[in-house]
């Protein structure tokens, strides 16, 4: 990848399996070592912005959460190479304000997910991470004003509370998530922010909300057919903010020198002399540029 080259990288939630209006599109597999990806990267341009996408639970969806090879996803966009990682997902509100159809650009996560790979990293070669901001700012603020401009019911700033699923919340959890002072929940963006944050991407998230998960009195309990019916809704209008952002994020120049992209500066523990070579040669690609040290 050319140094200074940006090249965006969007992850589809559900409802979003392609996007429209991209030039020269072509779709592309790309080998990760850490397994198959949700599916093919689909490369083109936007006004000139080059962009690499790739649909979360594949074309079609057919794969659930818990089944997400998030590792694979993060390390193919990064061999593709992504410099900045926007992702849109549905979402159930947890805040009478944040109705259905709002759009929530997510700053905090917590992470309730037990069945799944977080790090790259492991035997052979440790690394810790810091997640006290888990998401870029410059990057947030892009798409703060790209919602803005194109007049998308938008809150900047949430906490998306991550569940394994693919059931959804019962209600005693959904009061449990309010209480802790959550204001969306998901099942994808973890660990998907984590992974990100190691591969050393701008990332940012944006929740599309579906429904009222199912702690609100009155609101019946969440079904699919509820929740597809906004989402066709909410796809269309995140086609529009993804091309309403990347002009901003290509002439944003403060992104080339974001702290994202040295996220994992003093994050190696194991000394160079005790790392696996083998697992080493896994992760030439998210971590090549601290590794070449």
């Amino acid at each position: 990848m050319a140094k200074g080259r940006t090249v965006v990288g969007i992850l589809g939630g559900s409802g979003v399996y392609d996007i429209d209006g991209l030039n020269s599109s072509q779709w592309k597999s790309i080998k990760s070592p850490f397994g198959e990806p949700s599916d093919e990267l689909l490369y083109g341009d936007l006004d000139g912005q080059e962009i690499v996408f790739l649909p979360r639970h594949g074309r079609g969806h057919k794969i659930p959460p818990s089944h997400v090879n998030y590792r694979a996803n993060i390390d193919c966009l990064k061999r593709a190479g992504v410099t900045e990682l926007i992702s849109v997902s549905a979402v159930g509100s947890l805040r009478e304000e944040l109705a259905p159809g709002a759009f929530v650009i997510v700053d905090q996560f917590i992470d309730r997910t037990i069945a799944r790979e977080k790090s790259f990293f492991g035997p052979g070669c440790v690394a810790h991470v810091s997640m006290a901001k888990p998401v870029c700012n410059v990057l947030g603020d892009c798409l703060q004003i790209a919602a803005r401009n194109a007049a998308i019911e938008y809150v900047r700033g949430g906490t998306y509370l991550a569940m394994e699923g693919p059931q959804f919340s019962s209600f005693a959890e959904s009061q449990l998530y309010r209480s802790w002072n959550c204001d969306v929940v998901g099942m994808t963006n973890m660990p998907e922010a984590k992974l990100a944050r190691e591969a050393e991407l701008c990332y940012a998230s944006v929740g599309m909300v579906t429904d009222y998960d199912c702690w609100r009195i009155g609101h019946d309990a969440v079904t699919v057919e509820q929740v597809v019916k906004v989402l066709l809704q909410n796809a269309s209008l995140a086609r529009t903010l993804v091309k309403a952002v990347t002009p901003l994020i290509n002439a944003e120049p403060s992104l080339s020198t974001c702290s994202c992209k040295t996220a994992l500066d003093g994050s190696l523990i194991t000394a160079a002399e005790a790392r696996d070579s083998a697992v080493l040669l896994d992760l030439d690609a998210v971590a090549g540029r601290v590794l070449k040290k």
